[in-house]
């Protein structure tokens, strides 16, 4: 009966070694899923990562970006970053956060006013990234926590400039929010938004002069031309399944979503007299 027992036992802590390492290697998997989604998709809209460079080069590039968009006149301008390794970026993408620069006057801590850019984000929530707020930061806070020093700019026409300008002192900017976040989010559906598919309705509800997401979906549906998303399906899946801010419910059909690039291509076809360009520091 000894011998029994024991070989009971022995059988119990090998199915019990071999739940612990499958849960390991699923804990592990997940681990990598969640920095593989934090830093591969173009919509990812944390406020902030880990400072790469010093403040004085920070406080240096984004004057330099201040600077090139008043020569060029800019009232409104599309800003983009970029927040993580090129390398680790799905094909086709190239800069991880879009945002809207407008000038401003800014008050200073002293009370001063001066004259500056005031950078409209959609962030996700540090602590439910599921969700997300429409915040205004300025370049300095925009570029802090960037993995490269390079800035993604498209200034459109001067018309369109100033009927972006009257969407986003309306109350249209914040109607065309919602709150529900996904990185990969569809530009075609109202399930969720990324913070450059917010950029994109704001720029159709300025070309149309509508606050109506509906019509807006169906422009944007008819004239835009999205990017593929293209990651592994099972990476895709298990992120779905795992990953907070990560979702495919809102892709019929194979993911697609906003980005700088196919914003800038959009801006380039329809709005001729548009600017594209690509700041990087002075060497």
């Amino acid at each position: 009966m000894g011998y029994f027992k024991t070989t009971k036992n022995i059988i119990a802590a090998t199915v019990n070694i071999k739940i612990i390492l499958r849960c390991k290697i699923i804990l592990f998997s997940l681990t990598i899923l969640s920095i593989y989604f934090g830093s591969a998709i173009a919509g990812s809209s944390q406020s902030e990562g880990p400072i790469q460079f010093k403040p004085e080069e920070i406080i240096k590039f984004a004057k330099k970006v201040e600077k090139r968009l008043a020569e060029k006149g800019a009232k409104v301008a599309i800003i983009a970053r970029v927040g993580r390794p090129r390398n680790k970026l799905p094909e086709g993408i190239s800069f991880t956060h879009t945002a809207i620069a407008v000038y401003s006057q800014i008050t200073t801590a002293d009370k001063r006013k001066i004259p500056g850019y005031a950078i409209y984000n959609l962030y996700q929530k540090d602590d439910k990234p599921e969700i997300s707020d429409l915040i205004v930061d300025y370049p300095v806070d925009f570029f802090a926590g960037v993995y490269l020093l390079e800035a993604g700019i498209i200034i459109p026409s001067p018309e369109l400039q100033k009927r972006m300008l009257a969407v986003i002192t309306s109350g249209t900017y914040k109607s065309l929010h919602n709150p529900k976040y996904s990185v990969i989010a569809n530009p075609f559906t109202l399930d969720f938004q990324n913070c450059t598919e917010h950029t994109l309705d704001v720029i159709f509800a300025s070309i149309y002069d509508t606050s109506n997401i509906n019509v807006i979906k169906a422009n944007e549906k008819a004239y835009f031309k999205p990017q593929p998303v293209k990651i592994n399906p099972l990476k895709l899946a298990l992120g779905s399944m795992f990953i907070a801010d990560v979702t495919t419910s809102d892709h019929p059909e194979s993911p697609v979503t906003a980005t700088f690039t196919t914003i800038g291509q959009f801006l380039s076809k329809y709005d001729s007299a548009s600017q594209i360009m690509i700041i990087q520091p002075d060497k």
